[in-house]
């Protein structure tokens, strides 16, 4: 199923994907894409649903962020061999772990704001991965089970606050539109393999990142495992997996995102994205 979120910021509603690629309307089955409804007892409910006799959204609304009130948005810093080299850091010997803050969640198609003060914004395309149900100490063998769903992540940042003050890469990761999720969240029945996704992103046209989540250092099913030895994983949390190298920081000189320019985006599978910079006042 593909899963998704209509409507105008802080009053979306749940959706789905029909066979013709037409938004049906869930309201009055799941009150959101959030929380209990992302358990295995509401997928299979929607699994079993006619999407046909459900009533058709009118339009082209928009799309907001394909998971609603997420608890927690967790990042994996480079784990992509490749990636790591082109900035110039060593593979990471364990998973390195690091929070977006959720007020950086916005919609697959929003426009994306450059901060005032930015000189270093920049793209990073992510497998997402979505908890279903609390996970705390959890086998690698019993991580897959726990997943909801899959969905395409803009890990959007800005460079000199990620890396040249002091502190935490948090305030680089965290800026408000820092974080498109969508445009739908795609059950794991339909992902039977997350370790062989196309993923990639151009910015005007200009492809700068194409690779496979086959070549990351520590897959899902490792880093939903090894996330939950520290903290209990809960239903709507957003796991954001690490990007192909091609971001700005790794090209020769750099190149950053200004004003005006349209990022595309995408997972074999798991829909597009696109979304136009502004500058921020």
């Amino acid at each position: 199923m593909k899963l998704l979120r209509y409507g105008p910021p802080g009053a979306e509603k749940p959706g789905i994907l029909d066979s013709e690629g037409q938004i049906r309307s869930l309201e009055g089955i799941v009150a959101d894409l959030s929380g209990e409804f992302l358990s295995d007892r509401w997928m299979q409910h929607l699994a079993t649903l006619d999407t046909a006799r459900l009533p058709r959204v009118p339009g082209h609304p928009r799309i907001g962020a394909c998971v609603g009130h997420v608890p927690k948005f967790l990042c994996i810093g480079l784990n992509y061999a490749d990636h790591a080299a082109e900035t110039g850091a060593s593979v990471p010997a364990e998973p390195v772990v690091f929070s977006k803050c959720t007020s950086a969640l916005c919609g697959p198609f929003d426009a994306v704001e450059i901060p005032p003060r930015s000189a270093k914004t920049a793209w990073e395309v992510e497998l997402g991965v979505v908890s279903g149900k609390r996970a705390k100490r959890i086998t690698r063998e019993e991580a897959l089970s726990h997943v909801a769903g899959y969905c395409v992540v803009n890990d959007l940042s800005e460079r000199a606050f990620q890396l040249e003050g002091t502190g935490q890469w948090v305030k680089g990761k965290s800026h408000d539109t820092f974080g498109p999720i969508g445009p739908w969240l795609v059950t794991r029945d339909e992902v039977p393999e997350p370790q062989n996704l196309h993923l990639w992103l151009e910015v005007d046209g200009k492809r700068d990142q194409d690779g496979n989540t086959r070549t990351m250092v520590f897959g899902v099913a490792h880093l939903v495992s090894y996330l939950s030895q520290f903290f209990t994983l809960l239903p709507g949390d957003v796991i954001s997996t690490g990007t192909p190298p091609g971001v700005g920081l790794g090209q020769k000189p750099p190149v950053y995102l200004r004003a005006g320019q349209v990022m595309r985006l995408g997972i074999d599978g798991l829909g597009e994205q696109r979304q136009t910079t502004f500058q921020g006042v």
